[in-house]
Order: structure tokens, then sequence, then C-alpha cells
């Protein structure tokens, strides 16, 4: 534990706890994201518990953080179709920025020295730039507690074997790591089912339910209602956008009206294009850049078309809305994953190019029958919403175990 002054008043110092997370962040918001709702609960559970957060993102700057939360951005890197990455801005290669990122990492945990880390989906780091510090927290922090957390779908089983070995991620999650914690329920899908993982980090894995979200502010009033289009951050979601708006420009009657959310990513000659489309549609749809509270428009709608990443899955059965999923497929298949299992178990709708088509008619329907359409509360599953009382729960264990052992 990490003991500071407190004020004037107080009988004697209190120990304040210090967690760290780390979201690699190379593409999309969802790592931010889940890290930062993470954070949120952890400290709004202990008045005597702080949270940093170490992240690639290049817009986390423009999200919110409560008290005793901060964030320190390390240098982007850019996904690119093919898998590839390249450095976002400093005009290094990638080994080069890899290197920096790795060094930053270090000396914040040096600093700040974390009483339990959550690493976020990748056990060794944005191409290993994690290890030195995993390496250097075993051998001077041995009390510091470690946590993998994994979403509930990572990739294909076969082909996350392929990816966790070339990475040398199953040997770092059994070295370095005191428990993995999933943010989903083993009955829906186990994410890990595929990997060479022992007996002993098995029986110290947790499946924690989905990361509940909460609207702060007022919901946008339905006196006009809409359906929500996100494409997540918008990176890779222009076929569903370009999808969308086919089916109301081909249906001019088409209802409920639209509010798309184009995500930080989506820009160029992109978004042009669409807006320029948009702008043919009489106010049908209307349009967002970007929008940090999404929970508040996500509150408001009476329905939702998304691509289906993690986070958005979360706020629709967070906020009990009819969806309809558009999930992509490459590079991963988790999308596809998640969307499929959720379908079977009456949750929500898919829409897959290769069972459904693409073609506007198909678009069409599904906007129609959405507010018609049950919410993911007609399917009765315990615990499913669980996800934040859990991590708080194992939280709380994880830094009464640390304190033990450094007392």
């Amino acid at each position: 534990m990490n003991k500071i002054t407190v004020p004037s008043g107080h009988e004697k110092p209190t120990q304040f706890s210090r967690v760290l997370l780390y979201s690699h962040d190379t593409f999309g918001l969802g790592h931010i994201r889940r890290s930062r709702t993470i954070a949120n609960a952890i400290t709004a559970a202990d008045q005597y518990t702080t949270a940093l957060i170490l992240t690639g993102s290049p817009v986390a700057g423009r999200f919110t953080f409560p008290e005793r939360v901060d964030h320190i951005r390390l240098p982007g890197v850019t996904k690119m179709t093919d898998g590839s990455y390249m450095s976002e801005t400093l005009g290094m290669n990638i080994d080069e920025t890899t290197s920096l990122r790795s060094g930053l990492i270090k000396s914040t945990i040096q600093h700040y020295k974390p009483d339990l880390v959550i690493v976020d989906k990748e056990p060794t780091g944005f191409r290993g730039e994690l290890l030195d510090s995993l390496k250097w927290i075993k051998k001077h922090r041995p009390n510091t507690r470690i946590v993998l957390g994994l979403r509930d779908v990572l990739d294909d089983p076969a082909l996350l074997e392929k990816e966790w070995d070339r990475k040398g991620a199953v040997a770092a999650t059994e070295d370095f790591y005191d428990e993995i914690w999933i943010y989903g329920m083993k009955s829906i899908y186990n994410p890990i089912a595929g990997l060479a993982l022992s007996q002993d980090i098995k029986a110290h894995t947790h499946w924690t339910g989905y990361l509940r979200r909460e609207n702060l502010d007022e919901p946008i009033p339905k006196s006009d209602p809409y359906i929500l289009i996100t494409p997540g951050g918008g990176g890779d979601g222009a076929a569903m956008v370009d999808h969308v708006l086919s089916a109301y420009e081909k249906d001019t009657k088409l209802q409920p009206n639209a509010l798309l959310v184009y995500g930080p990513f989506l820009t160029g000659d992109e978004r042009a294009t669409f807006e320029n489309r948009v702008a043919h549609l009489n106010g049908r749809v209307k349009t967002v850049g970007f929008d940090s509270h999404m929970e508040t428009l996500m509150t408001g709608a009476i329905g939702v078309v998304a691509m289906g990443g993690y986070n958005t899955f979360c706020e629709i059965l967070s906020f009990d809305k009819p969806a309809v999923i558009i999930p992509r497929t490459v590079p991963r298949l988790e999308q596809y994953i998640r969307a499929k299992r959720a379908e079977d178990l009456g949750l929500l709708r898919m829409i897959h190019k290769e069972r459904d088509g693409d073609d506007a008619d198909v678009m069409i329907e599904a906007i129609r029958n959405l507010p018609n359409q049950n919410p993911p509360s007609a399917v009765k599953i315990d615990g499913l919403l669980d996800g934040l009382d859990v991590v708080v729960e194992r939280t709380k264990y994880l830094l009464s175990k640390a304190s033990q052992k450094s007392e």
C-alpha cells in the first residue's frame, strides 16, 4: 500500500491503494472505454483507491474522468487493414515507437508503484512492450497483484491459438499473472477454451458477467423517436453506414428516423460522401461525429443498429434496447461470434452478409421492425450484467492480499 498525507480532521494517515490499468489501444475505442468503465467502478467503490490508465488511444483526452482517475497517453500507432502497424505521428518506425512506449510504461510503474495492475487483452502488451515491466514488477514489487482482463470473445479459437503462440502469450500469462478476469459468461462463450493454459491458471480464472453501463446524464427527450446507428469508433464502419443510408434512400417513408454517430475514426472523403447523402434525406437521418456520452444517446433511442463491439453490446444489454447487429469478420471473427451467439439466445438480431445478403431491402425490413423487436430483457440470464460488481469484489480481495504481504 502507498501512504499519503490526509487533510486535517482525520485522526491518522490513510493508506491509499493504487490501481494501474494498461490499455494498448491501437484501433477503435473498445479498450480505453472498457478500462475507463472499470477504473470508474473501482474508485467509486472505495474512496481510498486511485486509478491510472496507460493508453495508446488518440482520443483518450476527449473523455471525462472522475476524481481519483487519471490517464497517460502513450505514443499512438495505427493498425492497417492488413493487420500491420505504423507509427501515428512521430516519424519513427514501429520498432522505435514500441521501444519508446515500453520505456514510458516501465517508468510510470516505477514511479506510480501500483498495488494492482489490470492488463486489457494483451498478456505481453503491444508487440511485447509490457514484458520488461512485468519482469520488473515480479522482481522489485512482488506484492503487486497482476490481472489479465479479457473480453467475452477474442477470436476464432484456431486463429487465437496461433496468435497467442506467436506472441508467447500463454507463457507470459503463466509466468506473470495472478488471475484472469473474463468480462462475460462461460455459459455464453469461453474465449480461452482453445488455449493451452495450465489447470492452475484456469483455477484462478473468474467469469465476471458483462460490464453494466449507466447513464449519468439526462436522456434526450423522446418527442422525436429515433434509432441509434453506431459503428463504434468508426474506423471500419463505412460498409455498415452505407447499408443503413441505402435503406433510407430506397424507402423514402422509412421510419423510425435515425441518429447516426460516425465515431472519431470515420473521417475524410468517406465521411464527406456520407454527409452529402444524408443532406438529401430530408432530416430523416441526423449525424454526429463523436460523442463521449454514448450512454445518453443510447438511453434516448428506441432501438440500435450497430457493428457489435464489446462496449456497444454491453450498452445494448444495460439499457435494454432492441438491436440489430451487423458484425465485421475482418481482421477478427470476434464480432460475428458474439452476435451469432447472442442471436441464438434471443438477445438481438444479426444481419450477416453471407447468410442474409446486403441489399437495402434487408436493412429496410430490419429498421422497420426494430421498435417491435423484443429487448434483451425478454431473455432471463442470471448474472448477465454483474461484471462491475465482481470486478470490484476481486479488486478488494487482491488489494487486501497485497496489503497483507507488505505488512
